[in-house]
């Protein structure tokens, strides 16, 4: 599949299925199950059971760009949003993340409300009170 004037060799399910257990021990979270199927209107999704499921076109994607979804589906292990601790987590592991996704992130993300370990609970919660937050120090 040609992608801004390059060829990039399509990978097989299991190496897919490799890099993102190979994030999840990075990052430290425990999906339940990482799957591997069609899917046409996301990249990927993260189910409120610990499923991550990654979509078939990924296959045919880039490294960078691979990465770039599975971390955001294993992020959303820990934060159940897209707020502050969410891209701040996506900058920590993937600096250029944003750089890398620019314009090909036209598919929905699949999150689909896990709930956030209670410590990164009480810092959403923080953050999303702007007040609250500079007054702990958390801005």
């Amino acid at each position: 599949m040609a992608h801004r004037g390059r060829v990039h060799q399509a990978i097989t399910k299991d190496t897919l299925r490799a890099e993102a257990t190979a994030w999840a021990e990075r990052i430290k979270v425990s999906p339940r199950r990482i799957q591997i199927q069609a899917m046409t209107a996301k990249w990927a999704s993260c189910s409120t059971r610990r499923t991550v499921t990654l979509s078939l076109d990924l296959l045919r994607e880039p490294k960078p760009f691979r990465e770039v979804v599975i971390v955001h589906e294993l992020i959303h292990l820990l934060v159940p949003n897209h707020g502050r601790v969410f891209k701040a987590l996506m900058k920590a592991y993937l600096p250029d993340w944003e750089k890398i996704a620019a314009g090909r992130v036209s598919r929905s993300c699949g999150f689909q409300g896990a709930r956030l370990i209670p410590s990164l609970e009480r810092i959403s919660n923080e953050l999303a009170s702007p007040a609250k937050a500079e007054r702990k120090g958390l801005t």
